[in-house]
């Protein structure tokens, strides 16, 4: 299903254009009907002709409800523009196709109205005048048709000419993100909250457990419905309503995101480009209440602009927000600023960076993914998907990175090491990043949890002591004489091992696996110490502390009195 918004000014025949196309009167409020005024949101659906279905989004044309039509429109891509042939391009006409376009919504068509109340040359003058005020724009060269919805004059053509919209606007792409802007929440008389929204970026099934930003809140689409229908799954581009468990409609509110949190970066502070209006008659600085519309959402915001002090009706440059709570964003989400004071729509334009990591004085922000990982570094492919929305292999490990940022760390790294010398750097003392960028040099060694000179040599290699202990085997002498420094470092290089207050050789060690290993050749249903003593010709005094050890590595494990294979016994 495609959505489609109308835009347009206020009286100019939204509402009546949508209730006869699709049966459906679009003002759901006592106050619409009385008044005769759209003043917030209104949803209808239909078949075209091509057997296509539409929802229709109809949005407020009175500017003092434009509010509630920035929260419609920022989730479409393409629109129907309402002019009435009666009274022509009016204020609201223009900022609402100044808005569309600074949303970068890109297909629409238009429905000149009102058509059975004007003869025939007033309606060629209507009709050079909407082209004239398109002229520039994407609705330049878009169909403009005649209509008149209480006769039912061109509602099949219009029906045609919207199925043709369609085509051209295509698929919503599924980029396995889902994303839903809350526009309205209600709780429905036996099935609990309920928030509906365009959803974009990826499917949502019912059943599954999502989060809710701002405000926290882990919930569980209980049920999916689309265009009046309880459906299990749906893809993006549609009008949603989902049936949530796990939050009361009263803690939920327009503009409001349905995410998989583990797939989004929620934000406070982000860096955008900037269109100003040429309308404008003053400068755009940071002085001023500026209220950004993204999603469905109002949110006042605190505007710093980069590069310069003040940017000049008509240019473009870059800005960086401050939203008061954290959002699910990305960049290339569009969204338009208003000063409140003014009451005027400053200009819009298109999220660049979700996360600076820049100061603002010196913040170049583009949407290349170079930038990203030049600005940062080190990214882990993960976290450069939440930034960006695209999926990029890694460069090295898990981490995108630069030659440059490679070698700055492997530089740190090697003045630790050198600084070490022959005593090494443990392996543990390095951060992740720092341990992938030893992983590409061959100036460094690992040994025994060691990082060291690869030219490097270990003093403690030829210690004598290491000799009277290989010499010693199972029996090895004391150790009582030798330096306690030096016993630190040869147990820390792992060439002896201390076990129970008795000193073994390494290599003793790995002699006792295969004599346990060739015991339990013979002796299926394990081996007793007495065995084990036996087999070395060692003593009770160091059969025991030699068993503990092989229990202790894995090589074998005790059950009752007798020693068994462990994971580690080695092959014989």
């Amino acid at each position: 299903m495609t959505v489609v918004a109308t835009a347009g000014h206020v009286d100019h025949g939204k509402s009546s254009l949508v209730l006869a196309l699709t049966g459906t009167d679009p003002d759901r409020f006592e106050e619409e009907k009385r008044r005769g005024l759209t003043i917030d949101l209104g949803f209808a659906h239909t078949v075209l002709p091509s057997g296509a279905e539409l929802s229709f989004i109809d949005v407020p044309g009175h500017v003092k409800f434009l509010r509630n039509m920035l929260a419609g429109v920022g989730g479409v891509n393409a629109c129907i523009f309402v002019v009435a042939a009666t009274e022509g391009w009016k204020p609201q006409s223009e900022e609402h196709l100044r808005i569309l376009e600074l949303l970068g919504v890109e297909f629409g068509l238009v429905a000149l109205t009102k058509v059975d109340l004007v003869d025939d040359d007033l309606l060629e003058l209507a009709e050079m005048d909407v082209a004239d005020h398109v002229e520039g724009t994407f609705l330049e060269g878009a169909p403009v048709i005649p209509v008149a919805a209480t006769a039912g004059t061109g509602l099949e053509e219009m029906r045609r000419a919207i199925d043709e919209l369609i085509a051209r606007s295509g698929e919503a792409a599924d980029r396995g993100r889902p994303r839903l802007w809350i526009d309205r929440v209600f709780a429905a008389k036996g099935s609990g909250t309920v928030a509906t929204g365009t959803l974009t970026g990826g499917s949502i099934d019912a059943d599954r457990t999502m989060h809710i930003a701002p405000g926290n809140h882990d919930v569980r689409i209980r049920s999916i419905q689309t265009a009046g229908s309880t459906v299990e799954r749906i893809g993006p581009g549609n009008r949603v309503a989902v049936n949530l468990s796990g939050v009361d409609h009263h803690e939920l509110s327009r503009g409001d995101a349905l995410v998989e949190p583990s797939r989004w970066q929620l934000t406070d502070r982000l860096d955008a480009s900037l269109d100003v209006l040429a309308s404008l008659d003053h400068e755009v600085s940071r002085r001023g209440a500026y209220v950004a519309y993204l999603g469905a959402g109002e949110h006042p915001v605190k505007m710093r602009v980069l590069g310069t002090d003040a940017l000049s009706p008509g240019s473009t440059g870059s800005v960086r927000l401050f939203l008061p709570s954290p959002l699910p964003l990305l960049p290339g989400d569009r969204f338009i600023l208003r000063e409140s004071g003014r009451d005027e729509t400053v200009g819009g334009g298109e999220i660049l960076d979700i996360a600076p990591v820049m100061r603002a004085s010196r913040a170049a922000p583009d949407r290349t993914i170079e930038r990203v990982v030049r600005e940062r570094g080190w990214v882990s492919a993960t976290e450069l998907e939440r930034l960006t929305g695209e999926v990029v292999e890694p460069t090295l490990g898990e981490w995108v990175t630069t030659p440059e940022a490679v070698a700055a760390t492997l530089e740190s790294v090697l003045e630790r090491v050198s600084a070490a010398g022959v005593v090494g750097v443990d392996l543990a003392a390095f951060d992740e990043r720092e341990r992938a960028a030893i992983e590409t040099t061959d100036e460094l060694v690992t040994d025994a949890g060691l990082v060291l000179p690869a030219d490097a040599v270990d003093p403690y290699v030829d210690h004598p002591f290491l000799a009277e202990l290989l010499a010693g085997g199972f029996t090895p002498p004391s150790a009582s004489d030798v330096d306690r420094n030096d016993m630190r470092e040869l147990t820390r290089r792992g060439h002896i091992v201390q076990q129970e207050g008795v000193v073994f050789h390494a290599a003793t060690i790995d002699e006792a696996a295969r004599v346990a290993a060739r015991l339990l050749a013979e002796h299926v249903d394990g081996f007793t110490v007495a065995q084990f003593r036996d087999a070395t010709g060692a003593s009770r005094k160091f059969a025991l502390p030699l068993v503990s050890e092989l229990d202790k590595r894995g090589v074998t494990r005790r059950r009752e009195d007798v020693r068994i294979a462990g994971p580690r016994l080695p092959a014989i």
